[in-house]
């Protein structure tokens, strides 16, 4: 899958852009704040219906402008297809693709799958349950349709569990025959995502290990476990929820369920975030995102996306040539890169032959500043 060309309007501080992009490495260089992550968060845009950085639509509309635009060429299994958003200030945000509307946006995902590596994936191992939950819920969702959709149902069944229960404690009342309709909506629901949750953490558990393996020299163990209260037996999920009744009352908010799962990383036979070094928590990170990566092109038979935003920020420069080298092997698709120096990533592309295109952002204009192989 290749994104041929990117347009933008608008979109944060590009005013205007068009892009022509290269079919392997697209490296896009600048100062911070010259809008070169924009560009990459333009590309998740086009591939998640949404900003990686920013999910308020309206706020990343350019200041003072009253729309943006963000368009796209894809070519996916040999056919050319347009993605566009438009969001206009105090509307509803408009996706399509080839010219025709969404009706549903959850219909898109996946079709055009992609990754990023982000400085601030840090969060994933130092906050809490929730990052971790929605990292497995993106994965799991660009390949499993049944689990996207099971997902959104229960979210929004929990949503009106959870205001349930809030009447009660302000009114002083509880019935719990107004609970068992929501618990019998939510539990099968809820056994599809715990089955596919344990299968996922349990076919990407071996490429992970050998990719963060390759990354770290091999230097350490590491582990990644599913942590679960609930299993995938419908009847067994509903008659914990009965039973946390008492509990769910006192704290006002649904206290048994797959919304508190989580995933567990560790360090040998510890947690990564309390005694994992700087170095090795950043190892996991880019360990987790490149297996994630092969992970989804198995499950979707698409090479996804490779987007990576200020990468020198999360390894070092040795690890990051070896990493620029399986860029070029054939490893990966499609590949973005931001750099803060302007010089920097080409030069190490420079011996491999590679298709390179560099690009150099200021102040919202991106201009081509090397369109041949390094």
């Amino acid at each position: 899958m290749l994104l041929k060309h990117l347009h933008l309007v608008h979109f944060k501080n590009h005013s205007g852009a068009d892009v022509s992009l290269g079919p392997q490495v697209n490296c896009f260089l600048g100062d911070n704040g010259s809008g070169k992550t924009n560009v990459l968060d333009a590309v998740h845009y086009l591939c998640f219906c949404k900003s990686y950085f920013n999910p308020i639509d309206g706020q990343n509309i350019a200041h003072g402008e009253p729309f943006m635009l963000v368009q796209g060429d894809f070519e996916r299994l040999e056919v050319e297809e347009r993605v566009s958003c438009g969001v206009k200030r105090g509307a509803k945000k408009q996706f399509k693709r080839n010219d025709k509307p969404y009706t549903r946006l959850a219909d898109h995902i996946g079709r055009f799958p992609a990754v990023m590596i982000a400085p601030d994936d840090a969060a994933l191992i130092q906050e809490g349950s929730e990052m971790r939950r929605k990292w497995m819920d993106a994965v799991i969702s660009q390949y499993d349709r049944a689990y996207l959709d099971a997902l959104i149902d229960v979210n929004k069944s929990l949503v009106q569990r959870n205001a349930l229960l809030r009447y009660f404690a302000e009114n002083r009342t509880f019935d719990a025959s107004l609970l068992a309709p929501w618990d019998a909506r939510i539990a099968p629901k809820a056994a599809v995502i715990a089955k596919a949750r344990k299968a996922f953490v349990d076919d990407f558990l071996p490429g992970f290990l050998s990719t963060y393996a390759e990354i770290s020299g091999g230097a350490e163990e590491v582990g990644l476990s599913l942590t679960t209260h609930v299993n995938d037996d419908p009847e067994a999920i509903a008659a914990k929820m009965h039973q946390a009744q008492d509990e769910d009352r006192r704290l006002r908010r649904t206290t048994v369920g797959i919304h508190k799962d989580d995933v567990v990383f560790t360090l040998g036979t510890h947690a990564l975030k309390r005694f994992g070094s700087q170095g090795q928590q950043k190892s996991f990170v880019v360990a987790l995102r490149l297996a994630q990566l092969a992970f989804i092109e198995q499950a979707t038979g698409v090479k996804p996306i490779l987007l990576l935003d200020d990468i020198f920020d999360k390894i070092d420069e040795k690890r990051v040539e070896a990493l620029m080298k399986r860029v070029t092997n054939g490893t990966f698709g499609q590949v973005f890169i931001t750099d803060t120096h302007l010089g920097r990533i080409p030069d190490m592309f420079a011996s491999t032959g590679a298709d390179v295109r560099v690009f150099e952002v200021h102040q919202g204009e991106v201009k081509v500043q090397t369109p041949s192989k390094a």
